[in-house]
């Protein structure tokens, strides 16, 4: 049930995650939805409330059940703890790598800009790139891999903080640079290209999150005002189209 739960909630608040896992094994899922479950729990905590410290208060919640399962206590009755807690043995993933996701969301309640390009890529390696190598990870990647699995992952980050970024600025949070914005996308696209090269094996469920970004990606560079404009979305046919030609041909 608790599993049916995660899914749902990644399902209603996170629509292309929940497509990427649905195309992959059932084995995989089960891995993947508490993990995208609890990023969407942190990621939208700082939001739930107009009050920084009862938005803090929400994310220390995770905090702490990060290190009570990492100290082998019984998982909290919640819907998204066990089964998180369950993966997290299940992988071998440390409550100490996702306590960075949450520690980094503290700039979410905070609002403060992310006045530099070097701000927003640590901010994207802490958030998206370790959800992605977790992701990987409770697949089954090997450490060997985890540079190039952290890179597409905060590629994808950052493809979609590019969509996000006028609604967020809107909402009262500049995340995007005055400058090197230019540069992170073209860092980006060509850590997508090298990844393409890699055979991530039993992994490629968890890079298929990326399926996406390379094009938006390309669309910023092309047209940096398609990034206010909102036009960096492609068609949702195109979308679905896209990754269910990589899921049938084994690709991410």
């Amino acid at each position: 049930m608790t599993l049916a739960a995660c899914a749902d909630i990644v399902r209603r608040g996170d629509p292309d995650r929940f497509i990427a896992a649905m195309a992959a094994p059932q084995e995989a899922r089960a891995r993947l939805f508490p993990l995208y479950a609890f990023n969407l729990e942190i990621a939208r905590a700082p939001w739930l409330t107009t009050d920084p410290v009862v938005a803090k208060m929400r994310l220390q919640f995770w905090r702490d059940a990060l290190a009570e399962i990492d100290e082998g206590q019984p998982a909290r009755a919640h819907e998204v703890v066990k089964p998180l807690a369950e993966v997290m043995h299940a992988g071998g993933l440390p409550g100490e790598m996702l306590d960075g996701m949450v520690v980094a969301r503290w700039a979410d309640v905070d609002r403060a800009p992310l006045a530099s390009a070097d701000v927003l890529d640590a901010y994207l390696a802490e958030t998206a790139g370790t959800l992605m190598w977790a992701s990987a990870q409770a697949l089954g990647a090997r450490y060997i891999r985890e540079p190039a699995v952290r890179a597409v992952g905060k590629a994808a980050g950052l493809a979609s903080m590019l969509v996000a970024a006028p609604e967020l600025e809107h909402r009262g949070w500049r995340v995007l640079p005055d400058a090197g914005l230019e540069g992170l996308i073209e860092a980006a696209r060509a850590d997508i290209e090298a990844a393409r090269k890699t055979d991530f094996r039993l992994s490629i469920p968890a890079l298929r999150v990326a399926w996406r970004a390379d094009a938006i990606l390309a669309r910023a560079a092309a047209d940096g005002a398609a990034i206010r404009g909102r036009r960096l979305e492609g068609s949702e046919f195109a979308r679905r189209a896209g990754l269910s030609w990589k899921s049938l041909t084994g690709r991410w």
